[in-house]
């Protein structure tokens, strides 16, 4: 009896990157549909909370549904 099944480690991790992989895509293609705002910059530069605290609900948000997506 194994105790970790190979093919189990290798699925997960390949769901891992992939959603990790959509996950960046995504928040891209979200940074561009914002023209009048550069996000990274605001966030990092600025140091704007209000725009930082959006940017984390949208990436829990973007998160949950692609873990749901892949479960």
């Amino acid at each position: 009896m194994d105790i970790i099944n190979p093919q189990f480690l290798i699925n997960s991790l390949v769901f891992s990157l992939l959603g990790v992989l959509v996950f960046c895509v995504v928040f891209i293609i979200i940074d561009k549909l914002t023209p009048s705002v550069n996000l990274w910059k605001e966030i990092v530069e600025k140091r704007n909370q209000a725009v930082a605290t959006v940017v984390a609900a949208m990436c829990l948000g973007i998160a949950l549904i692609i873990a749901a997506a892949v479960h």
